[in-house]
C-alpha cells in the first residue's frame, strides 16, 4: 500500500521540516522526498515485500540549523511482509542521538 514517516526535532521540539530522504527499495529503485513543515513525508508510493531502507540526511539538517551533529546520515532499514498494510516509521532526532519504531 503505501509508507510514511514522521521526523521530530527533539532538542527544539519541533518537526523537523526540509529534511531530505532517501528510501531504497529491494528491487533497486530509490525515490527522494523532503519533510514538510509537518516534518512528513505523507507517502513514498507502493512499497513491496523485502527490506527497505529510509536514509535520513541529518547531518544537513543540523548544518543548516547551525548545530554541530554526530550522525551526518540516520538509516533505518526494516522488512516489508504485508505490502498491501500502511507502514510508518518515525524518526525522534537530536544532534547526539536517534530511536524509532513502527508507527500506525
Amino acid at each position: 500500500m503505501s509508507l510514511s514517516t514522521h521526523v521530530l526535532d527533539s532538542t527544539r521540539g519541533r518537526p523537523a521540516a526540509a529534511m531530505s530522504i532517501r528510501l531504497e527499495s529491494p528491487d533497486g529503485s530509490t525515490v527522494k522526498a523532503v519533510t514538510d513543515d509537518d516534518g512528513r513525508v505523507r507517502d513514498f508510493g507502493d512499497l513491496i515485500a523485502g527490506t527497505h531502507r529510509l536514509v535520513f540526511d541529518t547531518g544537513a539538517y543540523f548544518t543548516g540549523l547551525g548545530v554541530d551533529a554526530f550522525y551526518p546520515e540516520v538509516v533505518v532499514a526494516f522488512e516489508i511482509t504485508e505490502p498491501e498494510q500502511h507502514h510508518h516509521v518515525p524518526l525522534l532526532l537530536s544532534p547526539f542521538a536517534y530511536s524509532t519504531y513502527r508507527g500506525s
